[in-house]
């Protein structure tokens, strides 16, 4: 009777963890489901229309997230969309970092806990005005290597990028359990080209990451057929036409929807020297209208721009325009401002989204605006030319690019000494992107590749006379068919009165991070690049706004915050600081000035100067 007793004690314990492992296993199931219907997004079964908001996790404060995404429901969006960086993910071949504001996986959570959805667009090219379209830099310097095709050495690092990214993300996808419903396959590739075995094999190594829920691609409807595959939901980039944009994915997609606008733009962005971009809120309103009306998903591009800090500004160029660097305030005249404050766009968007939402729903209180703060004149009373701490050079008969240096972005100094040179024309043979040329430490001009200026003629006095050339990269090429013509400094060569000069020494200034301990008080006595520190004493935080209207070209840090680079020639005359990024109590600045290294003072602004053009 004990051992029967004891075989069915056993048997309830057996059956007992069986059902526990049940009810787990069923708790493990995906909680929703989200297909493609014939004409719309089938969410549980039930028609879905995604009204999507871009929101680029490394342009906004880690701290700022949630309140973006909470503004971003408030205005009656129900998705955000992001893309994923390569180039901020892998800075170095095979070193990874997803931490700090690199953390997508927990700006995709944040989004969850929020009650949104999200699309996912991790496909190593994003364009987005964004250095070198999101490729690393070190690409450039695998011999053969191109990108965007079936060039092996391309596809390994490719696929090697991409198992990372699933290794964080997949689990996140609606079929997993997770929020994130759809995920892009390449961007806009009918742009660049129309290989569809290259697109299969996207998909296939999207697949092997662990990305096996909906995947699908983008491209402006008059280069879907070039950028579309064969099989999967095709999504159009602009156009507010809702019967031509229905039609195009009908002709792509075996005469079916649903109808999605990857991009949808509620304005643009702006480069340098060139006039502030804006879209008048009621143009857009119409627009948003009637894609809505149509039922015709969408993903605002963008919903709130933010700010491209440090170096990874883009750049245009094709044979049709000059090259074009694009600014630090990614604004975007967005329906939410740069610093996450609600515009009028934003308000009147809301009213229209709240009219074609489903009986009953009742959107959330609109934020108050972030509090703003004005800060009086700052003295940045220490300075030490940025050649007084050189790092050690490389030495090489002729210039090095900045991939050759193993350097990303920033500056690179290149110097050789005149043995008894006559004056006369001196010239920058593929220069990338701009340069102030010097001689025996004095400036003597200025070479920008925007204008096409190459060349200048130097006096050269007698004797033995060092030249310097200090070279920026203004942002590699984002965008068009030369994004593989992406090195920087000088490319090819550079000579005097047509012969080649030679025996070059090159000190990487990279910047990615400033020594504050460096920048001593040096009494200033040429007009060199110069460092400047100095402090400011607050008693409450608040965004501001540098204006660096008085100031030349150059870079700032707050707090160790690398904010990004002004330029006077405008429009953006403004840096952003956030609240996040100050601290009650003793702050310390430090501006990188090329231009005026006298120039010593600057205050914060309640509001932005995003429009005023110098000449």
């Amino acid at each position: 009777m004990q051992s029967v007793t004891k075989s069915i004690l056993v048997k309830s314990l057996l059956l007992s963890f069986l059902l526990v492992g049940v009810v787990h296993l069923h708790a493990q199931k995906p909680q929703h489901t989200f297909e493609l219907g014939d004409s719309a997004f089938l969410l549980d079964g039930k028609p879905f229309q995604m009204i999507s908001g871009e929101i680029h996790y490394p342009r906004i404060p880690r701290q700022c997230w949630r309140s973006s995404i909470k503004a971003a429901k408030a205005m009656g969006l129900n998705t955000i969309g992001t893309y994923v960086f390569w180039n901020l993910h892998e800075p170095e071949k095979g070193k990874y970092d997803f931490s700090g504001d690199k953390d997508i996986l927990e700006f995709v959570k944040i989004a969850q806990q929020e009650g949104m959805w999200v699309i996912l667009r991790p496909s190593p090219y994003v364009c987005a005005e964004w250095e070198f379209g999101g490729y690393p830099y070190w690409l450039l310097n695998e011999e053969g290597l191109v990108v965007r095709s079936k060039e092996p050495k391309y596809l390994n690092a490719y696929r090697n990028y991409i198992k990372e990214v699933g290794k964080l993300l997949a689990p996140t996808q609606v079929n997993h359990g997770g929020n994130v419903l759809m995920v892009q396959l390449e961007n806009e590739y009918g742009f660049y080209a129309s290989d569809k075995e290259y697109l299969k094999i996207n998909k296939e190594m999207f697949i092997e990451a662990g990305f096996d829920g909906l995947l699908y691609t983008c491209d402006p409807s008059y280069t879907m057929k070039n950028g579309h595959l064969p099989g999967m939901l095709p999504a159009v980039n602009g156009g507010d036409k809702p019967e031509a944009i229905k039609k195009i994915i009908r002709e792509n997609h075996d005469g079916k929807g649903p109808f999605y606008i990857a991009e949808w733009y509620p304005a643009w962005y702006d480069v340098w020297g060139k006039p502030h971009h804006t879209v008048p809120p009621t143009k857009a309103l119409n627009y948003l209208d009637s894609v809505l009306t149509a039922g015709i998903s969408i993903n605002m591009y963008m919903f709130q721009g933010g700010t491209t800090r440090g170096f990874m500004n883009g750049a245009n160029f094709d044979r049709h325009i000059p090259y074009q660097p694009q600014i630090t305030s990614y604004d975007y005249d967005s329906p939410l401002d740069e610093a996450g404050n609600p515009t009028e766009k934003f308000m009147q968007f809301r009213q229209l989204i709240a009219r074609h939402l489903p009986a009953g729903q009742v959107l959330p209180d609109v934020p108050a605006k972030r509090p703003t703060i004005a800060i009086p004149s700052i003295v940045l009373d220490k300075a030490t030319p940025i050649f007084n701490n050189l790092p050690v050079p490389v030495k090489n008969k002729y210039p090095q690019t900045f991939e050759k240096l193993n350097q990303a972005y920033g500056y690179v100094l290149y110097h050789t000494t005149l043995n008894h040179q006559k004056s006369g024309w001196f010239r920058i043979n593929g220069l990338r992107d701009y340069a102030i040329v010097m001689v025996n430490g004095k400036r003597v001009g200025i070479l920008d590749r925007r204008l096409a200026q190459d060349s200048i003629m130097l006096n050269i006095p007698s004797g033995k006379v060092q030249l310097d050339i200090l070279v920026e990269n203004l942002g590699r090429v984002n965008f068009g068919p030369f994004i593989m013509d992406n090195h920087k400094g000088i490319t090819e060569s550079a000579e005097l009165n047509e012969k080649e000069l030679t025996n070059w020494e090159m000190y990487s200034l990279p910047f990615e991070t400033v020594d504050s301990r460096k920048i001593i008080d040096t009494k200033i006595t040429d007009d060199s690049p110069v460092l400047r520190k100095g402090y400011f004493n607050l008693q409450n935080t608040g965004d501001t706004y540098l204006d660096m209207s008085q100031w030349g070209k150059g870079c700032v840090w707050i707090n160790g915050h690398h904010l990004g680079k002004y330029w006077e020639i405008g429009p953006q005359q403004t840096l952003f600081v956030p609240a996040e990024w100050l601290i009650v109590g003793v702050n310390e600045i430090i501006v990188l000035e090329l231009h005026k290294p006298n120039q010593n003072t600057i205050q914060g602004l309640e509001k932005p100067i995003l429009d005023v053009v110098k000449k």
